[in-house]
């Protein structure tokens, strides 16, 4: 894990100084994709490094959904959540395509005012920091939830089976 205070900077990270939100640069190799590898690189709890991933709605634009690294999206529940009837997962062409990002560094950050609708997962309302996406490849951030959920515009769903904020298992 490295912590750079300064370096090469982010649109992600030029709104956030912008805005005056504080937060913590994590950088780990960008050949890793995934959340929970991202834990491991960064050593983190899983549950606290959050991913963003594209769901497809039958119409309009799609959603950016943030859920824990180490979790799955349970679109059923996801679409109970938002009001919808059926979602799909974008698959990793797609959600490319439809962010301009690449996989591993889409980030609700650095896609404001693009028109997605932004969710976080109700577990993660119990966390004071979060960690997520500075939209590269490679570079995380790390800040307040609070300040994720004020800046994103998100709202709360109910994105994964169980309640891990209530020591619910997810079912079997």
């Amino acid at each position: 894990m490295s912590k750079k205070k300064r370096g090469p900077r982010t649109n992600t990270m030029r709104l956030l100084d912008a805005l005056h939100v504080p937060y913590e640069v994590l950088t780990f190799s960008a050949d890793i994709h995934s959340g929970t590898g991202v834990a491991d690189a960064v050593g983190l709890d899983p549950s606290t490094v959050y991913k963003t991933l594209v769901v497809r709605r039958p119409q309009g634009k799609p959603l950016l959904v943030m859920v824990a690294g180490d979790e799955t999206v349970d679109l059923g529940a996801l679409a109970a959540s938002v009001g919808e009837k059926k979602l799909s997962m974008a698959a990793h062409r797609e959600a490319e395509s439809l962010t301009g990002l690449q996989v591993g560094g889409i980030s609700a950050l650095a896609l404001l005012n693009k028109g997605f609708d932004v969710c976080i997962d109700r577990a993660a309302q119990h966390l004071e920091r979060v960690t997520v996406s500075a939209g590269q490849r490679g570079i995380n951030l790390c800040l307040s939830m609070a300040d994720l959920f004020r800046v994103t515009g998100a709202r709360w769903v109910d994105a994964t089976r169980g309640d891990p904020a209530a020591g619910e298992p997810p079912p079997s």
